[in-house]
């Protein structure tokens, strides 16, 4: 079993900047990929940045150059450091997790809005 707790939510302006963090608990050691996932009012939920336990990492387009995901394996955290935050970021972003079965976090929101 593998808890994720997501923190670092918020209301910001556009252009602005957040960090999320995700801590992780349980059996860690068998952590592969962890992911940011996000679900915006109305919409399907989407796979916004991965990192692999080695460290390669990809993104969504509309994010590239502007979201940066990245893990600190002796903090058993993922981050995601948003910049240029846009309006259409608005969502409420997900951790998730493979480890022998998929484990998600409950979730924050994040409010881009003037």
């Amino acid at each position: 079993q593998v808890q994720l707790v997501e923190s670092g939510g918020g209301l910001v302006q556009p252009g602005g900047s957040l960090r999320l963090s995700c801590a992780a608990s349980g059996i860690i050691s068998s952590i592969n990929v962890m992911r940011w996932y996000r679900q915006a009012p109305g919409k399907e939920r989407e796979l916004v940045a991965s990192i692999t336990s080695i460290g390669l990492t990809s993104y969504v387009d509309t994010v590239k150059g502007r979201f940066t995901i990245s893990r600190d394996n002796a903090k058993n955290t993922v981050y995601l450091q948003m910049d240029s935050l846009k309006p259409e970021d608005t969502a409420v972003y997900y951790c998730y997790c493979y480890a022998a079965g998929a484990y998600w976090g409950k979730g924050t929101l994040v409010t881009v809005s003037s």
